[in-house]
């Protein structure tokens, strides 16, 4: 199926082609969590992680935002804010069980009080919520982190639903927007031009991406399509939210016009954009007109926002493996974070 294989040696192909069936058993995962402990009296809830581990919590709250009962808070960072206490629930989420930052923010959760619960494949992680008596969900290795988004956002869905801190009705349109992703991935997998994804890369890949969402809808797809260029695709990318950024950044589209020639700009919309904002979305374009080398309103097909949201999502990894190919290099190996993890393990 991958005609990239003298490229593409690790098969990122077969992680982003497989991304359906990973939905699959993760809402099989997520229907088997037990939870043995009460979490009653809980204020708030602080999501621990970084990279693709992360990635999960940002995407579950753009999904969940209208039915949270509680304020959520994306955590990346070795220790969490003074606020959290007996009344936080920390999610401790790390792919391999072993992400330093992330095993510095259990210990804190810890000595603040918090009710904490992992996700993860085995590590450290692991080994410490099993010490500790805590909650957890085991979700399978073998994969890139990144390339692990469906089991990084659809058990903690399951999870929240569980503690019925959501409603239980985003799950259905989890498991129904499943064929929609199954039937475009078809198309999405072809080096040829009837597909979007594809010619797409093929108009930004020498370019620096630079990515627009909306603030508390497709915000967080803008932030997954930044992390999978720069990662799979190795391009420096960069992103921003509407409304926010017609506030100050816009303005900076003006000067060094030869430099702002080496950008282009991808507006991610999504019919549920607040009415103001999609004036905004299109006006902003307008207003920018031939500075970048390119740019583009991205908006795409679906039953509901939860499929058109991860149809985004699905798409956007699709845009990087393309950006990928076209640079002729390996989407999987991430050297520079490996150099990093290397001269951070000699000081630990």
């Amino acid at each position: 199926m991958n005609s990239h294989d003298n490229i593409d040696v690790s098969n990122m192909f077969k992680s982003i082609y497989d991304f359906p069936d990973h939905m699959v058993e993760a809402i099989s995962i997520g229907k088997e969590i037990k939870i043995d402990k009460q979490y009653n009296n809980l204020s708030n809830i602080v999501i621990c992680g970084m990279g693709g581990s992360a990635i999960g919590g940002d995407l579950s709250k753009s999904l969940i935002n209208s039915s949270l009962k509680l304020p959520l808070f994306i955590n990346r960072n070795y220790s969490l804010p003074d606020w959290v206490n007996e009344h936080t629930l920390a999610i401790c989420c790390s792919y391999s069980g072993n992400t330093e930052e992330t095993l510095s923010a259990y210990h804190d959760a810890l000595s603040k009080g918090a009710n904490v619960i992992g996700i993860s494949t085995g590590g450290e992680l692991t080994k410490l919520l099993d010490e500790n008596n805590h909650d957890k969900v085991a979700i399978p290795s073998g994969l890139q982190p990144r390339a692990a988004v469906a089991f990084s956002f659809i058990p903690l869905l399951y999870l929240l639903s569980q503690l019925e801190l959501i409603d239980k009705s985003i799950l259905d349109e989890i498991d129904s927007s499943i064929d929609k992703i199954k039937s475009v991935r078809k198309l999405y997998s072809n080096a040829s031009d009837d597909n979007p994804t594809y010619t797409l890369a093929n108009q930004i890949y020498k370019t620096i991406p630079i990515i627009y969402g909306e603030s508390d809808t497709t915000s967080s797809i803008a932030l997954r399509w930044k992390g999978q260029l720069c990662e799979n695709s190795k391009m420096i990318a960069y992103h921003n939210d509407i409304p926010e950024m017609n506030h100050n950044e816009i303005v900076g589209w003006q000067e060094n016009p030869e430099i702002l020639k080496q950008f282009s700009i991808l507006w991610i919309s999504d019919e549920s954009v607040h009415t103001r904002n999609k004036i905004r979305y299109q006006s902003s374009l307008e207003i920018v007109k031939q500075l970048p080398a390119f740019q583009k309103i991205v908006t795409l097909e679906g039953d509901s926002f939860t499929e058109r949201f991860i149809h985004l999502l699905h798409y956007g990894d699709w845009l990087s493996f393309w950006c990928a190919s076209m640079h002729e290099i390996d989407p999987t190996p991430v050297d520079k974070i490996d150099q990093l993890k290397q001269v951070l393990s000699k000081t630990s």
